[in-house]
């Protein structure tokens, strides 16, 4: 399961979240995976909030459990510990599995007063419970600027109802962002967002879509698969990491133009969880950093499956 993480760490440190997304995102049918194989869907992975300042159309979301094991590079699937094949990505969630929903995220069936919020209900840092939060006396409205009371989980902002406050800095000040509309079959986002969902179906963002080939995406924040049918842009959780080569367990701790890939994608890769590798424009001749090591730029698309405009999209990968 693809979850969003409050601070930048690797592996079993990171605090709020780990590489895959199968309870919350589901895994694209139009989107290879390009650290694996190209004619294969893509994989899932987690995203973590950087400690520092970092994030009429409609999104659509399909949910896969989270497993531990690579993808098969020959049919895209992978098995977990128990020996049950599903599609999903290559990271575990650190804290194992989802927390207590006492309310709905899409419907907002708390009382008056209060607002259906994700939170983080073990004492990990990764949002993975919802609750009723007290609505603030003077809530923001999209785009104003907010505050996260306590922690970053804590499920507590100035943020009106529906709205969650996000694209925080260290000291939890961000802006209040949409939360999606709709159901969970057919969310629904204003002009230009799509909805992101994830960590089991608590997180449900509207966030604006993005060319990982232009840095398109506002200061602070990175362009990353969404491991549906979309690029999103939110929290850039590189931190002093993030180059070509350095290790990574979520999708935005990879700086920007780059992803977080399996470690047999990129040459000299001794992480288990994977190494950051580029994307790269495959109408262009191969300057990937690998190149020399037999990193080509394969398509991140089936042929004939990418959205118009994007066409061009690859990544730096050593062909299964």
């Amino acid at each position: 399961m693809r979850k969003y993480v409050r601070f930048t760490a690797i592996g079993a440190a990171l605090a709020l979240g780990a590489c895959n997304d199968s309870e919350g995102k589901g895994s694209g049918t139009n989107a290879t995976n390009p650290s694996t194989n190209p004619t294969n869907d893509a994989t899932e992975g987690d995203t973590s909030t950087g400690s520092g300042g970092d994030p009429t159309s409609n999104g659509t979301t399909t949910a896969s459990p989270a497993t531990s094991d690579p993808p098969n590079p020959t049919t895209g699937v992978v098995t977990d510990s128990a020996g049950t094949e599903s599609t999903g990505s290559f990271i575990t969630p650190p804290d194992g599995g989802g927390g207590v929903k006492e309310c709905d995220v899409w419907t907002q069936d708390c009382p008056a007063g209060q607002k259906c919020m994700p939170w983080a209900d073990n004492g990990s840092s990764s949002w993975n419970a919802t609750k009723c939060s007290p609505v603030d006396a003077n809530p923001g409205k999209e785009g104003d600027p907010c505050t996260v009371e306590g922690s970053a989980v804590s499920g507590v902002d100035t943020c009106d109802v529906g709205l969650l406050c996000w694209y925080f800095d260290e000291n939890n000040n961000g802006s209040c962002i949409d939360m999606c509309k709709g159901t969970p079959d057919a969310p629904t986002c204003d002009m230009g967002k799509t909805c992101d969902v994830s960590n089991d179906g608590v997180l449900i963002l509207c966030l604006e879509t993005c060319d990982p080939l232009v840095q398109s995406c506002p200061a602070g924040q990175i362009c990353f698969w969404d491991f549906v049918d979309q690029f999103i842009c939110d929290f850039d959780a590189s931190g002093d990491m993030g180059a070509y080569g350095d290790p990574c367990a979520y999708v935005n701790v990879c700086d920007y133009g780059l992803y977080c890939a399996p470690p047999e994608a990129v040459p000299g890769c001794d992480n288990a969880d994977g190494c950051c590798s580029s994307y790269c424009n495959i109408q262009e001749p191969n300057t990937c950093p690998g190149a020399s090591e037999g990193q080509e730029c394969v398509p991140w698309y089936t042929e004939g499956m990418a959205p118009p405009g994007q066409e061009n999209i690859g990544a730096c990968a050593i062909p299964a």
